[in-house]
């Protein structure tokens, strides 16, 4: 391959449209991870959650532990995935190491919400679903826990959103060797939330909104011209 070939493939895997939704996503994520989820010790399931687990136990650096995590990830669902995809996977997994690293780096830049665990579950769940559905939105991956999903989505036909919560439980279920039952009941709102915010953010069109609502319009005025017709 030359160098021309090389570039030509760039542009198509990295249009853009895709470098800045990654980028977008990634970051995100990672600061709803520092500033909420690790903070406030109301985990998310899947990859994401195994990360705060093992910091946790251990003490390993997030940002050590999130490119590692995924490569294991990658390599089963590789022959799933495909190329492209792959490559993507491999540079939001880079991009998110690196804002973990950028916002641990940073004193909290959030209230702390400790004392308000309801409010943390919904705001971190915000912050995870619109992050993760940016990147899965173009056909990458934030993290291992994304591709599993995508992964079980694919061979099983079943909605992203229920894909997410299987891993999601499993993580969770190990979670309460250091989180209280009180507070995974929390986590458990983070990843129904997160799981649904994903799979809206990855499948939302704006013309097909525009479309429902046209035809919300349609209807409406059907009915008022129905009851101008039975008045009259």
């Amino acid at each position: 391959m030359n160098w021309n070939d090389f570039k030509r493939q760039g542009k198509e895997i990295f249009p853009p449209k895709t470098i800045l939704s990654i980028l977008a996503g990634t970051a995100i994520l990672a600061f709803g991870m520092v500033n909420i989820h690790k903070r406030v010790h109301i985990t998310e399931g899947g990859v994401l959650g195994m990360i705060l687990l093992l910091n946790y136990w251990f003490a390993i650096p997030t940002s050590l532990l999130s490119p590692i995590l995924d490569a294991l990830c990658y390599l089963v669902g590789f022959r799933y995935l495909g190329k492209e995809f792959l490559i993507r996977s491999i540079a939001a997994t880079f991009c998110l190491a690196g804002f973990l690293k950028v916002w641990e780096s940073l004193p909290f830049l959030l209230p702390d919400l400790t004392d308000k665990p309801l409010l943390a579950a919904i705001a971190g769940a915000c912050f995870v679903g619109i992050g993760v559905g940016l990147v899965v939105r173009q056909e990458a991956s934030s993290g291992g826990d994304d591709a599993l999903a995508l992964v079980i989505s694919k061979l099983t036909h079943c909605k992203i959103s229920r894909a997410y919560l299987a891993t999601d439980l499993t993580v969770l279920l190990l979670s309460l060797t250091y989180i209280p039952v009180g507070r995974i009941a929390y986590s458990l709102i983070t990843v129904t939330i997160s799981s649904l915010l994903i799979d809206f953010v990855q499948t939302f069109s704006l013309a097909d909104w525009k479309k429902r609502l046209a035809a919300l319009r349609g209807a409406k005025t059907a009915i008022s011209e129905a009851e101008d017709s039975a008045n009259s």
